[in-house]
């Protein structure tokens, strides 16, 4: 994102007189924090949409003592209000800080460490790479809209040194950590395939109708970098995520849970596959333009394939000497033999990167130790890509070749058109 000034980067945590001298910075006692964390501390935090899950995002942090918030950020106001209202009866009427529609107001405040960023997804990577250009440490929710625009996040979070988290708590949850540590230490011989099922998108193809734009709803700020349209409620809050413009629909909205365990269990989550084929089906006519249904399959160097159906959240590895998996979210693990489930990973094998109290605490122990979080931007690019050359794949109705390391379709340049889109003025990566 070009945007001037490009701040250098600032010391991760400000000093106690630096966080007395603004206005806005809640105080101590309404955060119930007392004396027990010092302020030098605290890691002052701005919140980037405050839809449902930027709400559920802000009360996880502020149930951490050494979180801040100083900052909250929705174009539609009805939200804003909720989320002040949420902040006042946790925290008291004494809860003070800015209030703004305006993500670069946040942004550009020198008091501020860290940002929440939980905007819809066509929002995700020019905040992320504004902040980063700001000194700002990033947790961000997932995904983002195509691979070229992920890999510019990653080169930001180099260039500027800022910790990146992408922020899905999968990693934290027991059931899929045990998964990916049976696999990684071998219980189930030679790896050859994993099923992943995904829920299925909307039974409805989106009343496209325009309609006056709600009072209090900044519509051309929440359009952004997307192309024009009228506004519609079918458009926006959830519904966004099955428009095209905006997001991917339920390949990356919930494929960047269980394909990054996927990912994870396979050791591949610094590459990708090499080869992606399946079909979508679309609702016919309306706004949703995302397959509602679908069924890929990848295939990857080491000779793993992947394959993820519509079928309802569900995950299973499939090896040489037996399987493990579970049906439903976090569900209890299953497997092929209790010794499997029984297996114990001894301390000289494979013990997988977690936090146990999620990726919130993770990010704010990393924006204070200057780690990477468990999630890191690098590792979230390659899960991103699953999903977006999923998507690519069902739109061309052909089988892609994908070269990893390129982040790139071998022989097919209409395919790889189809890695990055034009932004709106003004904004441009």
């Amino acid at each position: 994102m070009s945007r001037e000034p490009v701040w250098t980067r600032r010391s991760f945590l400000k000093t106690a007189a630096a966080v007395a001298a603004a206005p806005t910075i809640i105080p101590a006692r309404a955060l119930g924090l007392g004396e027990s964390v010092a302020p030098s501390e605290r890691i002052a935090i701005g919140f980037l949409g405050l839809g449902g899950q930027g709400r559920a995002n802000m009360h996880a942090f502020i149930r951490n003592q050494d979180a801040q918030v100083v900052a909250l950020c929705e174009v539609d106001q009805d939200n804003l209000k909720r989320a002040v209202s949420d902040v006042k009866n946790r925290l008291g009427d004494g809860f003070q800080c800015q209030v703004t529609k305006d993500f670069r107001e946040v942004i550009d405040r020198a008091d501020v460490d860290a940002v929440m960023i939980s905007t819809p997804d066509h929002w995700h990577v020019p905040m992320s790479v504004l902040a980063a250009q700001a000194g700002k440490d990033v947790i961000c929710e997932k995904p983002t809209l195509t691979v070229a625009e992920g890999r510019v996040l990653c080169e930001a979070v180099q260039r500027y040194g800022i910790v990146y988290q992408t922020s899905t708590e999968d990693r934290s949850v027991p059931q899929y950590l045990r998964m990916a540590e049976l696999v990684r230490n071998g219980r189930l011989g030679k790896l050859h395939a994993i099923h992943v099922g995904l829920p299925a998108g909307p039974g409805s193809p989106g009343d496209p109708t325009p309609a006056p734009v709600p009072a209090g709803l900044d519509w051309d700020l929440w359009l952004g970098p997307a192309p024009w349209a009228p506004y519609c409620p079918a458009r926006v809050h959830f519904n966004f995520r099955w428009i095209s413009d905006y997001s991917g629909g339920m390949l990356t909205d919930w494929g960047m849970h269980l394909l990054d365990t996927a990912q994870w269990g396979n050791d591949t989550e610094h590459t990708g596959p090499i080869e992606v084929e399946g079909v979508g089906k679309y609702h016919a006519g309306g706004l949703y333009d995302t397959a509602h249904q679908f069924e890929l399959t990848y295939k990857y160097a080491n000779g793993v394939t992947l394959t993820v159906k519509s079928t309802g959240p569900s995950i299973r590895f499939e090896g040489s000497d037996g399987w493990v998996g579970n049906k439903g979210w976090r569900a209890p693990v299953e497997a092929s033999s209790q010794k499997i489930l029984d297996s114990v990973i001894g301390p000289e094998e494979t013990h997988l990167y977690t936090c146990p109290q999620g990726e919130h605490r993770n990010f704010l122990d990393c924006v204070k130790s200057r780690q990477d979080p468990y999630f890191p931007a690098e590792i979230g690019q390659r899960c991103n890509t699953i999903c977006h050359i999923g998507n690519i794949a069902m739109q061309l109705r052909r089988k892609l070749r994908w070269a990893p390391d390129r982040e790139q379709f071998l022989g097919d340049e209409t395919a790889n058109r189809l890695l990055s889109r034009a932004y709106r003025e003004p904004w441009k990566l």
